[in-house]
Protein backbone atom coordinates (compact mmCIF):
# COMPACT_ATOMS: atom_id res chain seq x y z
CA UNK A 1 0.00 0.00 0.00
CA UNK A 2 2.75 2.62 0.57
CA UNK A 3 6.59 2.69 -0.84
CA UNK A 4 9.42 2.21 0.64
CA UNK A 5 10.40 6.26 -0.06
CA UNK A 6 6.28 7.43 1.98
CA UNK A 7 7.49 5.38 4.66
CA UNK A 8 10.98 6.85 5.16
CA UNK A 9 9.40 10.02 5.25
CA UNK A 10 6.66 9.05 7.75
CA UNK A 11 9.47 8.29 9.57
CA UNK A 12 11.67 11.15 9.67
CA UNK A 13 8.62 13.29 10.02
CA UNK A 14 7.47 10.86 13.10
CA UNK A 15 11.40 11.35 14.27
CA UNK A 16 11.37 15.26 13.67
CA UNK A 17 7.67 15.55 16.01
CA UNK A 18 9.87 13.36 18.50
CA UNK A 19 12.94 15.66 19.09
CA UNK A 20 10.89 19.07 18.87
CA UNK A 21 7.81 18.08 21.39
CA UNK A 22 5.26 20.33 22.16
CA UNK A 23 2.75 20.93 25.13
CA UNK A 24 -1.09 21.37 24.75
CA UNK A 25 -1.90 24.46 23.07
CA UNK A 26 1.50 25.17 22.40
CA UNK A 27 2.04 22.87 19.13
CA UNK A 28 2.91 25.70 17.19
CA UNK A 29 5.99 24.48 15.27
CA UNK A 30 3.95 21.11 14.39
CA UNK A 31 1.16 22.73 13.40
CA UNK A 32 3.12 24.91 11.24
CA UNK A 33 5.02 21.66 9.73
CA UNK A 34 1.67 19.61 9.89
CA UNK A 35 -0.71 22.46 7.89
CA UNK A 36 2.69 22.69 5.50
CA UNK A 37 2.97 19.13 4.08
CA UNK A 38 -1.16 19.25 3.59
CA UNK A 39 -1.25 22.05 1.76
CA UNK A 40 1.59 20.38 -0.53
CA UNK A 41 -0.49 17.55 -0.78
CA UNK A 42 -3.48 19.50 -2.27
CA UNK A 43 -6.10 19.25 0.91
CA UNK A 44 -7.68 22.47 2.04
CA UNK A 45 -6.28 23.53 5.49
CA UNK A 46 -7.79 24.85 7.62
CA UNK A 47 -5.48 26.21 10.28
CA UNK A 48 -5.97 28.27 14.12
CA UNK A 49 -8.63 25.99 15.67
CA UNK A 50 -9.06 25.37 18.73
CA UNK A 51 -7.09 28.01 20.24
CA UNK A 52 -4.73 28.14 17.92
CA UNK A 53 -3.13 25.55 16.51
CA UNK A 54 -5.61 22.67 15.67
CA UNK A 55 -6.17 21.87 12.04
CA UNK A 56 -8.98 20.76 9.92
CA UNK A 57 -7.77 19.50 5.97
CA UNK A 58 -10.53 19.04 3.60
CA UNK A 59 -11.50 16.80 0.88
CA UNK A 60 -14.32 17.40 -1.70
CA UNK A 61 -14.65 15.13 -4.01
CA UNK A 62 -17.29 16.76 -5.80
CA UNK A 63 -18.94 13.45 -6.06
CA UNK A 64 -22.01 12.71 -3.75
CA UNK A 65 -20.93 10.34 -1.02
CA UNK A 66 -20.53 9.95 2.86
CA UNK A 67 -18.50 12.37 5.22
CA UNK A 68 -16.14 10.60 7.25
CA UNK A 69 -13.51 12.04 9.55
CA UNK A 70 -10.12 10.84 10.43
CA UNK A 71 -8.36 12.23 13.67
CA UNK A 72 -4.79 12.35 15.55
CA UNK A 73 -3.67 14.28 18.29
CA UNK A 74 -0.48 16.63 17.96
CA UNK A 75 0.55 16.98 21.96
CA UNK A 76 3.61 15.89 23.96
CA UNK A 77 3.82 15.31 28.26
CA UNK A 78 6.16 17.32 30.88
CA UNK A 79 8.23 13.87 31.37
CA UNK A 80 12.07 14.03 31.31
CA UNK A 81 12.96 11.53 28.58
CA UNK A 82 15.50 9.04 29.69
CA UNK A 83 15.91 7.79 25.90
CA UNK A 84 19.17 7.99 24.56
CA UNK A 85 18.61 7.34 20.58
CA UNK A 86 19.11 9.83 17.85
CA UNK A 87 15.56 11.07 18.21
CA UNK A 88 14.97 11.58 21.52
CA UNK A 89 14.01 15.12 22.70
CA UNK A 90 15.86 17.90 22.73
CA UNK A 91 13.33 20.25 24.76
CA UNK A 92 13.97 19.48 28.56
CA UNK A 93 11.27 18.13 30.69
CA UNK A 94 8.73 17.74 27.96
CA UNK A 95 8.52 14.21 25.35
CA UNK A 96 6.19 12.27 23.42
CA UNK A 97 5.39 9.90 26.01
CA UNK A 98 2.37 9.11 24.28
CA UNK A 99 3.32 8.29 20.85
CA UNK A 100 1.56 11.33 19.24
CA UNK A 101 4.36 12.18 17.14
CA UNK A 102 3.49 8.76 16.09
CA UNK A 103 -0.30 9.17 15.65
CA UNK A 104 0.22 12.31 13.66
CA UNK A 105 2.81 11.07 11.18
CA UNK A 106 0.90 7.98 10.58
CA UNK A 107 -2.33 10.35 9.60
CA UNK A 108 -0.21 12.04 7.35
CA UNK A 109 1.44 9.12 5.67
CA UNK A 110 -2.71 7.91 5.11
CA UNK A 111 -3.34 11.65 3.58
CA UNK A 112 -0.58 11.41 0.87
CA UNK A 113 -1.84 8.20 -0.17
CA UNK A 114 -5.85 9.12 -0.21
CA UNK A 115 -4.82 11.58 -2.63
CA UNK A 116 -3.11 9.50 -4.68
CA UNK A 117 -6.87 7.95 -4.74
CA UNK A 118 -8.34 10.74 -5.80
CA UNK A 119 -9.85 10.64 -9.07
CA UNK A 120 -11.51 7.33 -7.25
CA UNK A 121 -13.23 8.90 -3.93
CA UNK A 122 -17.04 9.39 -4.14
CA UNK A 123 -17.74 11.65 -0.53
CA UNK A 124 -16.12 14.00 1.52
CA UNK A 125 -13.23 13.61 3.88
CA UNK A 126 -12.03 15.41 6.74
CA UNK A 127 -8.58 15.39 8.60
CA UNK A 128 -8.82 16.81 12.04
CA UNK A 129 -5.35 17.55 13.28
CA UNK A 130 -5.97 18.23 17.13
CA UNK A 131 -4.45 19.86 19.79
CA UNK A 132 -4.46 19.24 23.82
CA UNK A 133 -5.53 15.48 23.94
CA UNK A 134 -3.23 15.50 26.95
CA UNK A 135 -5.92 17.05 29.99
CA UNK A 136 -6.85 19.72 27.91
CA UNK A 137 -10.05 18.48 26.12
CA UNK A 138 -8.59 19.34 22.65
CA UNK A 139 -11.35 17.23 21.28
CA UNK A 140 -14.19 19.07 22.40
CA UNK A 141 -12.27 22.69 21.87
CA UNK A 142 -12.48 21.30 17.97
CA UNK A 143 -15.96 20.43 18.12
CA UNK A 144 -17.17 23.38 19.71
CA UNK A 145 -15.36 24.90 16.11
CA UNK A 146 -17.24 22.98 13.95
CA UNK A 147 -15.02 20.38 12.65
CA UNK A 148 -17.94 17.96 12.07
CA UNK A 149 -20.06 20.87 10.47
CA UNK A 150 -20.27 22.22 6.79
CA UNK A 151 -20.66 19.14 5.58
CA UNK A 152 -22.35 17.22 8.99
CA UNK A 153 -19.61 14.06 9.71
CA UNK A 154 -21.51 10.68 9.32
CA UNK A 155 -18.93 9.12 10.99
CA UNK A 156 -15.53 9.55 12.94
CA UNK A 157 -12.74 7.34 13.12
CA UNK A 158 -9.25 7.32 15.56
CA UNK A 159 -6.67 5.45 17.00
CA UNK A 160 -4.31 4.89 19.54
CA UNK A 161 -1.23 2.52 20.04
CA UNK A 162 -1.26 0.09 22.76
CA UNK A 163 2.06 -0.89 24.15
CA UNK A 164 1.73 -4.50 25.85
CA UNK A 165 -0.19 -5.96 22.11
CA UNK A 166 2.22 -7.76 19.59
CA UNK A 167 3.07 -4.85 16.98
CA UNK A 168 0.47 -4.60 14.40
CA UNK A 169 -2.24 -6.00 15.42
CA UNK A 170 -5.43 -3.75 14.62
CA UNK A 171 -7.86 -4.49 17.08
CA UNK A 172 -11.21 -2.67 18.19
CA UNK A 173 -13.72 -3.36 20.69
CA UNK A 174 -17.31 -2.03 20.43
CA UNK A 175 -19.32 -0.89 23.12
CA UNK A 176 -17.27 1.11 26.03
CA UNK A 177 -13.32 1.26 24.95
CA UNK A 178 -11.89 3.45 27.12
CA UNK A 179 -12.76 4.99 30.21
CA UNK A 180 -14.08 8.21 31.51
CA UNK A 181 -12.19 10.62 33.81
CA UNK A 182 -13.73 13.20 36.15
CA UNK A 183 -11.18 14.92 38.43
CA UNK A 184 -13.49 17.15 41.35
CA UNK A 185 -11.40 18.96 43.85
CA UNK A 186 -13.78 19.17 47.76
CA UNK A 187 -12.87 21.93 49.75
CA UNK A 188 -14.09 21.37 53.42
CA UNK A 189 -14.28 24.00 55.46
CA UNK A 190 -14.63 23.39 59.17
CA UNK A 191 -13.40 25.68 61.89
CA UNK A 192 -9.94 25.56 63.49
CA UNK A 193 -8.95 24.78 66.88
CA UNK A 194 -6.81 23.93 69.72
CA UNK A 195 -6.02 19.69 69.51
CA UNK A 196 -7.24 19.65 73.44
CA UNK A 197 -10.17 21.17 72.72
CA UNK A 198 -11.69 19.31 69.61
CA UNK A 199 -15.21 19.92 70.88
CA UNK A 200 -14.92 23.43 70.09
CA UNK A 201 -14.00 22.67 66.65
CA UNK A 202 -14.94 21.59 63.63
CA UNK A 203 -12.31 19.39 62.32
CA UNK A 204 -11.84 18.91 58.43
CA UNK A 205 -9.87 16.14 58.67
CA UNK A 206 -12.11 14.23 60.30
CA UNK A 207 -14.78 15.05 57.78
CA UNK A 208 -13.09 14.45 54.75
CA UNK A 209 -11.75 11.18 55.94
CA UNK A 210 -15.13 10.16 56.36
CA UNK A 211 -15.68 11.74 52.88
CA UNK A 212 -13.16 9.40 51.30
CA UNK A 213 -15.15 6.40 53.34
CA UNK A 214 -18.36 6.92 51.97
CA UNK A 215 -17.04 7.79 48.34
CA UNK A 216 -15.84 3.67 48.02
CA UNK A 217 -19.66 3.41 48.69
CA UNK A 218 -20.36 4.36 45.51
CA UNK A 219 -18.47 1.79 43.53
CA UNK A 220 -19.71 -1.02 45.83
CA UNK A 221 -22.99 0.17 46.06
CA UNK A 222 -24.11 2.47 43.30
CA UNK A 223 -22.34 1.55 40.28
CA UNK A 224 -23.58 -1.46 38.59
CA UNK A 225 -20.99 -4.57 39.26
CA UNK A 226 -21.34 -5.55 35.51
CA UNK A 227 -19.52 -1.92 34.49
CA UNK A 228 -16.19 -0.80 35.23
CA UNK A 229 -15.23 2.48 37.22
CA UNK A 230 -13.11 3.24 39.92
CA UNK A 231 -12.96 6.21 42.95
CA UNK A 232 -9.51 7.27 43.90
CA UNK A 233 -8.69 10.11 46.24
CA UNK A 234 -5.07 11.33 44.92
CA UNK A 235 -4.45 14.16 47.18
CA UNK A 236 -5.63 15.31 50.72
CA UNK A 237 -4.39 18.38 52.13
CA UNK A 238 -4.78 19.81 55.22
CA UNK A 239 -2.68 21.82 58.04
CA UNK A 240 0.53 22.17 59.20
CA UNK A 241 1.15 22.16 62.96
CA UNK A 242 0.77 19.63 65.64
CA UNK A 243 -1.26 20.41 67.92
CA UNK A 244 -4.17 22.72 65.76
CA UNK A 245 -7.52 21.51 64.00
CA UNK A 246 -7.03 22.99 60.62
CA UNK A 247 -9.85 25.58 59.28
CA UNK A 248 -10.02 23.60 55.91
CA UNK A 249 -9.17 20.50 53.77
CA UNK A 250 -8.68 19.59 50.59
CA UNK A 251 -9.30 16.57 48.57
CA UNK A 252 -8.97 15.75 44.56
CA UNK A 253 -10.87 13.20 43.36
CA UNK A 254 -10.16 11.17 40.50
CA UNK A 255 -13.00 8.79 39.05
CA UNK A 256 -13.18 6.32 35.88
CA UNK A 257 -15.84 4.97 34.46
CA UNK A 258 -16.77 3.16 31.23
CA UNK A 259 -20.48 3.77 30.47
CA UNK A 260 -22.46 7.15 30.88
CA UNK A 261 -24.41 5.29 33.70
CA UNK A 262 -21.39 4.14 35.69
CA UNK A 263 -20.42 7.94 35.30
CA UNK A 264 -23.42 9.18 36.90
CA UNK A 265 -23.73 6.80 39.40
CA UNK A 266 -20.28 7.36 40.88
CA UNK A 267 -19.25 11.27 39.47
CA UNK A 268 -23.14 12.03 39.69
CA UNK A 269 -23.29 11.50 43.34
CA UNK A 270 -20.23 12.63 44.49
CA UNK A 271 -21.84 16.17 45.89
CA UNK A 272 -24.54 14.48 47.27
CA UNK A 273 -21.94 12.16 49.92
CA UNK A 274 -19.78 15.39 50.39
CA UNK A 275 -23.27 17.51 51.33
CA UNK A 276 -24.50 14.66 53.98
CA UNK A 277 -21.38 14.11 56.03
CA UNK A 278 -20.80 17.77 56.01
CA UNK A 279 -24.51 18.33 57.46
CA UNK A 280 -23.70 16.03 60.15
CA UNK A 281 -20.46 17.53 61.35
CA UNK A 282 -21.41 21.53 60.49
CA UNK A 283 -18.97 21.54 57.91
CA UNK A 284 -19.26 23.79 54.80
CA UNK A 285 -17.81 22.49 51.12
CA UNK A 286 -17.12 23.77 47.56
CA UNK A 287 -17.33 21.33 45.00
CA UNK A 288 -15.26 21.93 41.73
CA UNK A 289 -15.25 19.91 38.44
CA UNK A 290 -11.45 20.71 37.59
CA UNK A 291 -11.46 17.83 34.28
CA UNK A 292 -14.01 15.92 32.81
CA UNK A 293 -13.92 13.63 29.57
CA UNK A 294 -16.61 10.97 29.36
CA UNK A 295 -15.85 7.51 28.29
CA UNK A 296 -15.49 6.59 24.91
CA UNK A 297 -18.03 4.34 23.40
CA UNK A 298 -17.76 2.74 19.75
CA UNK A 299 -20.75 2.27 17.77
CA UNK A 300 -20.98 -1.40 17.05
CA UNK A 301 -21.25 -1.31 13.20
CA UNK A 302 -18.76 1.32 13.12
CA UNK A 303 -16.75 -0.99 14.86
CA UNK A 304 -16.87 -3.91 12.83
CA UNK A 305 -16.34 -1.58 9.62
CA UNK A 306 -12.95 -0.75 10.98
CA UNK A 307 -11.96 -4.46 11.01
CA UNK A 308 -14.01 -5.24 8.18
CA UNK A 309 -11.66 -3.15 5.94
CA UNK A 310 -8.87 -4.49 7.52
CA UNK A 311 -9.20 -7.42 6.56
CA UNK A 312 -10.55 -6.66 3.21
CA UNK A 313 -7.44 -4.70 2.56
CA UNK A 314 -4.68 -6.79 3.81
CA UNK A 315 -3.28 -4.33 6.63
CA UNK A 316 -2.50 -6.67 8.95
CA UNK A 317 -1.86 -10.61 10.22
CA UNK A 318 -3.54 -10.28 13.46
CA UNK A 319 -6.98 -8.21 13.16
CA UNK A 320 -9.82 -8.78 16.44
CA UNK A 321 -12.84 -7.54 17.85
CA UNK A 322 -11.66 -7.80 21.79
CA UNK A 323 -14.74 -8.44 24.02
CA UNK A 324 -13.02 -6.92 27.16
CA UNK A 325 -11.48 -2.93 28.13
CA UNK A 326 -8.13 -2.65 26.99
CA UNK A 327 -7.85 0.29 29.35
CA UNK A 328 -9.65 2.61 32.16
CA UNK A 329 -7.07 5.37 30.65
CA UNK A 330 -9.19 8.28 29.21
CA UNK A 331 -9.04 9.61 25.66
CA UNK A 332 -11.04 12.51 24.88
CA UNK A 333 -11.69 11.12 21.23
CA UNK A 334 -15.29 10.49 23.54
CA UNK A 335 -15.85 14.43 22.55
CA UNK A 336 -16.53 13.74 18.90
CA UNK A 337 -18.22 10.51 19.48
CA UNK A 338 -20.71 11.93 21.77
CA UNK A 339 -21.80 14.05 17.96
CA UNK A 340 -21.04 11.22 15.99
CA UNK A 341 -21.14 7.72 15.27
CA UNK A 342 -17.57 6.03 14.65
CA UNK A 343 -14.93 4.09 16.79
CA UNK A 344 -11.47 4.45 18.11
CA UNK A 345 -9.24 1.61 17.21
CA UNK A 346 -6.12 0.43 18.40
CA UNK A 347 -2.95 -0.62 16.83
CA UNK A 348 -0.29 -2.62 18.90
CA UNK A 349 2.96 -0.89 19.53
CA UNK A 350 4.56 -4.19 20.55
CA UNK A 351 5.21 -6.41 23.73
CA UNK A 352 8.72 -5.08 24.88
CA UNK A 353 8.66 -1.57 24.82
CA UNK A 354 7.79 1.03 27.65
CA UNK A 355 4.64 1.54 28.60
CA UNK A 356 2.52 5.19 27.84
CA UNK A 357 3.49 7.85 29.67
CA UNK A 358 6.85 6.95 30.69
CA UNK A 359 10.21 8.28 30.42
CA UNK A 360 11.58 5.18 28.33
CA UNK A 361 8.69 4.89 25.89
CA UNK A 362 9.11 5.53 22.05
CA UNK A 363 6.48 5.07 19.15
CA UNK A 364 7.18 1.98 16.83
CA UNK A 365 7.47 3.38 13.63
CA UNK A 366 6.95 -0.22 12.04
CA UNK A 367 3.42 -0.38 12.83
CA UNK A 368 3.35 2.89 10.45
CA UNK A 369 1.92 0.90 7.77
CA UNK A 370 -0.79 -0.83 9.67
CA UNK A 371 -1.90 1.92 11.40
CA UNK A 372 -1.84 4.51 8.06
CA UNK A 373 -3.09 1.15 6.33
CA UNK A 374 -6.08 1.16 8.52
CA UNK A 375 -7.09 5.43 7.46
CA UNK A 376 -6.64 4.59 4.01
CA UNK A 377 -8.28 0.98 3.83
CA UNK A 378 -11.59 2.97 5.41
CA UNK A 379 -11.54 5.12 2.67
CA UNK A 380 -11.64 2.43 -0.38
CA UNK A 381 -14.16 0.79 2.02
CA UNK A 382 -16.58 3.36 2.57
CA UNK A 383 -15.73 6.19 -0.31
CA UNK A 384 -15.01 3.70 -3.52
CA UNK A 385 -17.28 1.69 -5.20
CA UNK A 386 -16.96 -1.88 -5.25
CA UNK A 387 -15.26 -2.10 -9.02
CA UNK A 388 -12.69 0.40 -8.07
CA UNK A 389 -11.95 -0.90 -4.51
CA UNK A 390 -11.32 -4.39 -6.03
Amino acid sequence: MFDEQQLAKARAFRHDLHRHPELRYAEVRTSEKVAERLKALGYQVTTGLAGGTGILAELDTGRPGPVIAFRADMDALPILEANTFDHRSTHEGCMHACGHDGHTATLLLAAERIMQDQAQLNGYLKLLFQPAEEGGNGAEAMVKDGVLDNPRVDAVFGYHNRPGFEAGMLFAKAGPAMGGNDTLKVTIKGTSGHSAMPHLAVDPIYVGSGIIQQLQGLVSRHKSPLEAGTITVSAFHAGDAPNVIPGEAELLVNIRSSTAASREAMAGHVEQTVAGICSIHGAQYQLESLHAVPPVINDPEWAETVLEAGRRFGVSDHIELIDYMPTMGAEDFSFYLNEVPGCFFFVGNGTEGAYLHNEHYDFNDEILPVAAGTFVALVRHLMMSSEQAS
